[in-house]
């Protein structure tokens, strides 16, 4: 083949792939090998909450985030060998932000659902807990009497689609992080609000006012909570999963969950779950 004519087919090429990105709504990122890509650039960008806690949340101390969610980062950034960069998100930006490239981990309590995993993929589940409902104390217990009620929800989370799908008569409400929906609650907009048992009773735990409220005993779901991988990269899917269990072995996520929810933690709840190899 010339020279010239190697030039004109791989000007064709980049035509078609332009072309190809224009139709699916932007550039196609080039990302043969991302795990490579980031022992190369020496630094791990993982999408984490700043206002969820204890999951992701700033240190009023030190103003750095940390959370369950942030140990878990750091320690598959130590196991990788490069330096960790968080980029605080709240629900609905965590999976715009890992398709377009700006991060390349989701580590953001974000639970695995099947409509997820036809535009992400997962690694095994490092958290399991279920969705539940925060109200008044004087309100029923029965979580039957709240399927017409105005129901405040964490925008882009399982919790909004659980509902609208368990209680189609009810009113939800869609708040950008779990503290605007406890003001709803506080101020009278809504009759309850929906979240993980976890965040729900560190929620409680850290509200000057929380006599006046309750976790009802019902559960709406099962959740298991994974970490989101861009699709197409079973290098970095296979290694991070690996990292979960070497974790789990070591006793280090055990370690991670009882400074979080151990019995002396803000959040205490019993770790009745082990990550498991898929």
């Amino acid at each position: 083949m010339t020279a010239p004519t190697r030039r004109h087919l791989l000007g064709a090429l980049a035509g078609l792939a332009a072309l190809a990105g224009a139709v699916l709504g932007g550039p196609l990122p080039a990302r043969a090998d991302q795990l490579a890509d980031i022992k190369a650039a020496g630094v791990l960008r993982v999408a984490t909450f700043d206002a969820n806690p204890p999951f992701g949340a700033i240190d009023p101390k030190t103003y750095d985030i940390v959370g369950y969610d942030v140990d878990f980062a750091k320690a598959i950034a130590t196991a990788l060998g490069v330096r960790l960069q968080l980029v605080p998100t709240n629900p609905a930006n965590r999976i715009p932000l890992l398709q377009s490239g700006k991060v390349d981990l989701i580590v953001a309590d974000i639970t695995i659902t099947p409509e997820r995993a036809q535009v992400i993929d997962f690694s095994t589940p490092y958290f399991i807990t279920g969705q539940e409902l925060l109200v008044p104390v004087a309100a029923s217990d029965r979580l039957a009497d709240y399927a017409a009620a105005r129901i405040g929800a964490v925008k882009g989370t399982t919790g909004e689609q659980e509902l609208k799908a368990r209680f189609p008569n009810s009113r939800v409400l869609s708040y950008d992080d779990i503290p605007l929906a406890l003001a709803a609650l506080r101020n009278g907009s809504v009759d309850a609000i929906s979240q993980d048992s976890t965040i729900l009773g560190g929620l409680l735990a850290g509200a000057p006012d929380r006599a006046k409220y309750k976790i009802l005993p019902q559960a709406l779901s099962r959740e298991e909570i994974g970490i989101g991988i861009a699709r197409g990269q079973p290098a970095l899917r296979a290694r991070i999963n690996a990292i979960l269990v070497d974790l789990e072995r070591s006793g280090e996520a055990a370690r991670i969950y009882d400074a979080w929810f151990g019995p002396q933690s803000r959040f205490p709840q019993a770790r009745t779950f082990t990550i498991a190899a898929q």
